[in-house]
């Protein structure tokens, strides 16, 4: 139907065994040998692009968590969120196999100076034709700070604060080169018009930087900026930036409340709702039968690892779990250091069952508390379909279960069903990501 809304789809990555479901790289239909392999991402990406994917993007963690127990023996030991390879060096390599498909990295704007962060995603917006996004992350965690030479991290208000920033200064490297600035005129030997080369001369209280950016200007300009920020400083900072909000909510009714919340912050800054997509994360689980499709679940879901998930569930909040009984409700658990935000979702998530803390952790590991859609690719479709049209979300950040088995299984079963009701692309429209996710 012509005009019709249609729903948008990214794929969550990891470099590393586990992206939120922590058993899922056990289950015997799960690739791990080739974590460290390109033709693991080259394949991957491919198989979105296939599905239509708008883009796909990797999280990123700097450092193994060592929070629990003092140790990053169960993080590392166990097969946890551990990032193996930059993917900052992945991507170019999917660039390279795929013609249309967003890719995107997380990049920490506490961590890195603009002029590295401008010049390196103005690099590969050129190397995709217009296709990088840029995952905006305060970060949180004193293990990743002190792996870059810091003590402790900031205040949350000082690192948004950097943040805001951050991103003023790479906007204004980014437009240090205007359109039409190279020439590469060699009967003249003008090979760029220096009239049309600036000065960034950005200054700021946390950050400087004079430019001009040595890379000229890419094909969007600026790379899409997709951001996850839950607490109310996050939040605020995604509707003034984001073009893509990633967020982590429970049933329809919480995806609902953020999804009004997040357009009402954006309506107050002058931002049209068409501006930046709402994307909860689910986890899918498809099978020929809906009590083929439980069985796989329940498999799946039996080879998650508790003490995994307390480890997690520290290194995400900023505290040690293991100072904790884990008999004792979740909901009883005071804390004041670390992420309120992080918490505050996983408390929301597990509240209404009154779970221990060790049982949210097993909870926890098998979607990080997400939703985890069970059934035959029509119940999946029909799941999906209900909450895009009730206005819950934009679409979905789909991670995955088995890898790379989901994703191709539902870019087989559960895509051409969404494209048959007219609420999915059967085609890209758009040359560029940010073209691709206004369309």
């Amino acid at each position: 139907m012509q005009g019709r809304r249609q729903m948008h789809l990214i794929a969550f990555l990891m470099t590393g065994p586990t992206c939120h479901h922590h058993g899922a790289w056990r289950h015997p239909e799960s690739a791990v040998d080739d974590l460290l392999s390109p033709n693991r991402y080259e394949h991957i990406a491919r198989v979105l692009e296939a599905g239509r994917f708008d883009g796909l993007f990797f999280a990123d963690i700097l450092g193994i968590y060592d929070l629990y127990d003092g140790k990053f023996d169960t993080m590392a030991g166990r097969g946890g969120q551990v990032c193996l390879l930059d993917p900052a060096v992945v991507l170019p390599m999917m660039a390279r196999v795929t013609e249309r498909i967003g890719l995107g990295l997380t990049y920490s704007s506490t961590f890195n100076h603009p002029y590295q962060i401008a010049r390196m995603l103005g690099s590969l917006d050129h190397l995709s034709d217009g296709r990088a996004a840029w995952n905006v992350v305060a970060s949180t965690s004193t293990l990743e700070a002190r792996n870059f030479g810091m003590e402790e991290m900031p205040g949350r208000s000082q690192r948004y604060d950097r943040a805001d920033e951050v991103l003023e200064a790479c906007g204004a490297l980014w437009d240090s080169w205007e359109e039409g600035a190279l020439l590469f005129d060699k009967a003249s030997g003008a090979f760029a018009d220096p009239a049309k080369i600036h000065y960034a001369d950005y200054a700021g209280k946390w950050v400087r930087s004079r430019g001009p950016l040595t890379t000229p200007r890419s094909p969007q300009g600026r790379p899409v900026i997709m951001q996850a920020g839950s607490s109310d400083r996050g939040r605020d900072f995604g509707a003034r930036w984001g073009e893509v909000i990633f967020t982590l909510q429970h049933q329809k009714a919480d995806m609902q409340a953020f999804y009004n919340d997040f357009k009402a912050r954006m309506a107050a800054r002058g931002r049209a709702p068409e501006e930046c997509v709402v994307l909860p994360s689910i986890d899918v689980v498809i099978g020929e039968t809906e009590s083929i499709a439980r069985e796989r679940a329940d498999h799946v879901n039996s080879l998650v690892d508790t003490q995994l998930g307390l480890a997690t569930m520290s290194g995400h909040i900023g505290i040690d779990l293991a100072r904790f009984d884990p008999d004792q409700p979740l909901a009883d658990i005071a804390i004041e250091e670390g992420s309120r935000g992080s918490f505050d979702v996983i408390l929301q998530g597990t509240k209404a069952e009154g779970l221990t803390l060790g049982e949210a952790a097993r909870r926890f590991a098998t979607s990080e508390l997400c939703p985890q859609l069970v059934g035959t690719p029509e119940m999946i479709a029909d799941q999906l379909t209900d909450l895009f049209e009730d206005r819950a979300c934009d679409g979905f950040v789909l991670t995955p279960t088995t890898f790379p088995g989901m994703f191709e299984q539902f870019s087989r079963a559960v895509v051409p069903l969404l494209q048959k009701r007219g609420v999915f692309r059967t085609e890209y429209t758009g040359r560029t990501l940010r073209e691709n996710l206004r369309s």
